[in-house]
Order: structure tokens, then sequence, then C-alpha cells
């Protein structure tokens, strides 16, 4: 990815709808290589703007009303190879090479659980990372 004009920002912008209220859009994150499922996470117009122009997921953190480069803590970044929206525009899919893991708990995904019959939860994927030691 490099730096886009105005006129193509806009162009992309317009053919996505962004939610009213909030100003956010859902981004699924996959990763190209094993297409796992990494999470989901919302980006605003100045993440999607800044995602498409350095080539690494920027989204918007809810919890902390900031925006943000995924992995500017642990260093665990989402390189980006394609941006895809759904069929409506109301949502994007967006494939990465991602660099260590995705998951802050310490897994590649945020997905690594599963619910059993009786309705507990299984860890089904192996830990990538100590996150005691990354944040």
């Amino acid at each position: 990815m490099t730096a886009i004009t105005d006129a193509v920002f806009e162009k992309i912008k317009a053919q996505l709808k962004f939610n009213a209220t909030t100003g956010l859009i859902p981004a699924i994150i996959q990763d190209a290589k094993t297409q796992k499922v990494l999470t989901l996470c919302y980006l605003n117009d100045i993440a999607l703007r800044a995602t498409l122009e350095t080539g690494f997921v920027h989204l918007f953190r809810r919890s902390q009303n900031k925006l943000m480069k995924k992995g500017e803590t642990s260093g665990h970044t989402q390189a980006v190879r394609e941006i895809r929206p759904d069929c409506d525009g109301n949502s994007l899919l967006i494939l990465i090479d991602q660099h260590v893991a995705g998951c802050h708990a310490g897994y590649f995904s945020c997905y690594f659980e599963k619910f059993e019959n009786d309705g507990a939860k299984k860890i089904t994927d192996r830990i990538v990372f100590d996150p005691k030691k990354v944040y």
C-alpha cells in the first residue's frame, strides 16, 4: 500500500456504510497464509485511511476511544494484503500477514476456544507468546 489521493480515498469511503451513530465499520481480520480468522475490529474513516496509506491495520479502540495501529504495543503487526468489502458495503474483510500473533491473550487468533456440549469452554489452540512479558 502507498499514499492515496483524497479522491481515491473518498471513492473507497463512498462505497462503504459506516454506522450512522458511531461512525464505525466492522472488519474481520484474516491471516492470508493460514486463512484463520484472527479477530473482529472496528475502523472509523481515519483508521481506514491510515490502513490504506501505511499498509498496516489501524483500528478504532472503542474501549479507549482512540485510533491505534494493531501491534503498536506488542510489535505483533498486521501487514495488509487485501481489503474486501462485503456485498452491501457494511463490513470489511482484511487479509493480512500476521507477525507473531493477533490476540493479546497470547494466541495466534482471538478465537482460540470452543464451547463444549456441556457449555464449558475448551482451549483449542496453542499459546504463541506470554502476554505478561509483552504487555
